[in-house]
């Protein structure tokens, strides 16, 4: 045996100092890019409530007036228009971010200012269009 193993050291070598993992979250700033694109992943997972839904409504249909008309209670209530409205927000959004994901791929827009501008559209565009869905579909 050598003198480290003896001296009571691992034999995976020196132990390693416990460091917080870059960028630490207590010290970052969250910036509007990296913002957008946590948002675009959670409009996307959140569009499945939406689409269970619809679903659950469409196969309430098929089923039977019994199914449905529980379906419909929900569908049509507050909670139905809450999802569906959110739903409508999140198409829009993930629609959008996709387009600006697309110019970004096409190697326009990637300075700082003109990410953050092509941000803030997505994020008011797509407020826009859903108040403009919602006044279309009422």
């Amino acid at each position: 045996m050598n003198n480290a193993t003896q001296a009571g050291a691992s034999q995976s070598g020196p132990k390693r100092v416990e460091r917080p993992l870059s960028p630490h979250l207590q010290i970052y700033r969250p910036q509007l890019t990296s913002m957008t694109s946590i948002l675009t992943r959670i409009t996307g997972n959140g569009l499945i409530v939406g689409t269970l839904l619809a679903v659950w409504w469409l196969v309430a249909a098929a089923t039977g007036p019994e199914a449905f008309a529980t379906a419909n209670a929900v569908a049509t209530s507050w909670f139905g228009d809450l999802v569906f409205a959110c739903s409508a927000l999140g198409l829009w959004y993930h629609y959008l971010a996709g387009l600006r994901h697309l110019y970004f791929d096409a190697g326009h827009g990637l300075d700082i200012a003109t990410a953050e501008k092509l941000g803030w559209a997505c994020l008011g565009g797509s407020v826009i269009l859903t108040i403009i869905t919602i006044i279309i579909v009422q």
